[in-house]
């Protein structure tokens, strides 16, 4: 069915081409080098406090990666593009996993980082993580992507707990005409694409895209194929609707169907696909509603493994209102319904097998001006029930002055929870084949909610319009963090050969802090040339709360990097050429037996006309391969390896 409604979008998308075509107005790229950092700087974001605001003035460690830092990085990938970002741990695990984590505790099924796309939450209740091989979309269509270190709880719930991406599209206004994209290489053998965007009339705009990509298998440890080749295929469509000017209607949604391939799985046909409307309707310039619901469908089958059948449906509605002369008050509530069905094997199941979750919230945030244009104090809170620990309160405080136009001092005080994931609950997994040991892993019913304390401070500066600076600096206090509590071994016959058990229960019995600084900074030192720079130190202090049984216990601490650091380098030559470098420093994983790397990326890119260009990605130039992470369950990581590849993207 995924499929056969991607080629009806494909179909779609060439009637409206022929029968609106003569309406649309093409939309062209912008030029990195026409904007100023003064410009970026004033970037408007929304993820911070739910509400428009530049980046200068947010009040939290934001890091906002445009259009043009993903296009001309040269990225295939929305999580390489993430490598961008200060204050992120970003490791490749094979051809189409990743491991991806805000301050630490980084692993393929990191369960602290909360990500949107287009207001539509990709986390899976399974484990509380993200399944980053089927979020995609066409990279021209994003607008921006929008992260933010720290915890969001206060406005978008439990597990925004070390930090929030949301990845937001353009509107259909934005995308008009028509544009192909297509290469290949090394490892993106095939990659391609089809937009087109027109109008429905006067104040409605569409657009339908269909693209398609297949990755080679990529060499595992052993110097033999990893077995870990894919391939997806995902359309979708966009109409934005402005009947008037108090309101607008967004009707979007994607279908996607694929196959990924591992050494222990042999097969994974993955599919899915959603929708999202929203309403936003404007009482006054200091009032607006907005209504947002979604559906997502989403199909994973790793024979021989487990098979997931999850749907979820999702309402959320915000109302912002002004309170007097210095008070900005922002309220609403949510309610999610979750059903999923898996079917287990000896090697991973879950107990019970279906599940039916409901999760609802309320939230309201008051921005008080103490002093205008000087000094706000943001004070929220969500409340929220979940069907394992009942009722969540998780509140924070903001405390933001600009001085100047040029500095921006914050400071922030959270408590966030990441709430238990049916794998924390009813997890069965086994770790072994008999007669060999077998490690057999539990859920726990009692299973708590895990507990996070945050301290942030943060300053921004630009202290000429060529140069700015933008550091944050964070204490974070953790208890309940989920652990592993080793049994006493047995004997067991099931299944045969007879074979030595050695049990784990997931428990709550870790604590400890983590604190670091992050820091990014951004140079223009020629009309034609821009450098942009970050650097995140984190150390992390993790403890047991009693004698520990298990010594891996304190594994969270050495699965992220120390230090990493990062450059990139935006030049526009003459004959409408570009160069764009990105050289990443990424520190050791010694509980990963993962060494310190450095990677670098090259993209040369050539527009003959406006409409037409070319360009050539090199990547992991200095060295043939390396391991950016040890393992990816049930497997050991891949090599990430050096890769060459070519594109043409055309404009019509």
């Amino acid at each position: 069915m995924p499929l056969k409604l991607i080629m009806a979008l494909v179909v779609a998308a060439v009637a409206l081409a022929s029968g609106f075509g003569a309406e649309s107005t093409k939309t062209e790229p912008r030029d990195i080098s026409r904007l100023s950092l003064e410009e970026l700087m004033q970037v408007e974001v929304t993820s911070v406090l739910k509400k428009s605001e530049t980046v200068s003035e947010a009040p939290a460690a934001i890091y906002v990666l445009t259009q043009e830092d993903i296009h001309r990085s040269g990225v295939t990938s929305i999580p390489d593009a993430l490598r961008m970002v200060p204050g992120l741990n970003v490791a490749g695990l094979n051809a189409g996993n990743w491991a991806i984590s805000a301050r630490g505790f980084n692993s393929r099924f990191a369960n602290k980082l909360l990500v949107l796309m287009d207001g539509r939450s990709v986390y899976t209740p399974l484990f509380s993580g993200v399944y980053w091989d089927v979020q995609d979309t066409l990279l021209d269509d994003i607008d921006r992507i929008e992260v933010i270190r720290g915890p969001g709880a206060s406005l978008w719930g439990a597990n925004a707990v070390n930090g929030v991406i949301n990845i937001i599209t353009k509107k259909a206004r934005d995308t008009q005409g028509g544009l192909v994209t297509g290469g290949g290489g090394s490892e993106e053998q095939t990659f391609g694409g089809l937009r087109y965007g027109g109008t429905l009339g006067d104040d409605a705009f569409y657009r339908v895209y269909v693209k398609h990509y297949d990755r080679a298998s990529l060499e595992s440890q052993t110097g033999r194929s990893a077995n870990d080749a894919m391939h997806m295929t995902q359309g979708g469509f966009r109409v934005d609707w402005d009947p008037s000017s108090i309101n607008s209607f967004t009707f979007q949604g994607d279908v996607y169907a694929g196959d990924t391939s591992s050494v222990s799985t042999n097969r994974a046909p993955v599919a899915g696909g959603n929708f999202i409307s929203t309403w936003s309707h404007t009482f006054s310039a200091d009032s607006e509603l907005t209504v947002r619901a979604y559906f997502d469908r989403t199909d994973r089958d790793y024979q021989r493994a487990l098979s997931d059948r999850r749907n979820t449906a999702d309402v959320d509605v915000q109302h912002r209102f002004a309170l007097g002369e210095r008070n900005e008050i922002l309220w609403g509530g949510g309610y999610r319904y979750v059903s999923d069905e898996t079917i287990g094997s000896h090697q991973v199941s879950f107990a019970p097998p279906d599940a039916r979750d409901h999760i609802a919230n309320l939230f309201v945030q008051d921005d008080i001006t103490l002093i205008r244009d000087r000094l706000h104090f943001i004070a929220g809170a969500k409340l929220e029930h979940n069907e394992y620990t009942g009722f969540e309160f998780q509140p924070s405080a903001r405390l933001l002055f600009t001085p100047d136009e040029r500095q921006t001092i914050w400071g922030a005080a959270a408590r966030a929870v990441r709430s238990p994931s049916r794998a924390d609950i009813g997890l069965r997994a086994n770790d072994g084949i008999p007669p060999s040991p077998v490690t057999s892993i539990s859920g726990n019913p009692d299973f708590k909610s895990e507990d996070l304390i945050a301290l942030e401070l943060g300053y921004r500066i630009q202290p000429r319009p060529r140069l700015s600076f933008d550091l944050a600096a964070f204490f974070n206090i953790y208890d309940h963090l989920r652990t592993f509590e080793a049994g006493a071994p047995f004997l067991s016959a099931s299944p045969p050969p007879a074979h030595l058990v050695v049990p784990l229960t997931v428990n709550n019995d870790m604590q400890g802090e983590t604190y670091g600084v992050e820091l990014a900074a951004s140079w223009q030192p020629l009309d034609n040339w821009r450098l942009n720079a970050g650097y995140t130190f984190l150390q992390m202090d993790l403890r047991h709360g009693f004698p520990i049984k298990d010594a891996t216990l304190q594994a969270g601490e050495g699965d992220s990097p120390r230090n990493q650091f990062h450059v990139r380098s935006y030049l526009d030559l003459p004959w409408n050429l570009q160069l764009d470098a990105a050289l990443y420093y990424v520190g050791s994983l010694p509980d990963q037996n993962v060494s310190s790397y450095v990677r670098l990326d090259v993209r040369i890119g050539w527009r003959p006309t406006k409409d037409l260009e070319v360009s050539v990605g090199l990547q992991n130039l200095l060295e043939r391969n390396h391991v950016e992470f040890g393992r990816n369950f049930p497997d050991p990581s891949s090599l990430i390896e050096r890769s060459i590849y070519g594109k043409v993207s055309w404009r019509f």
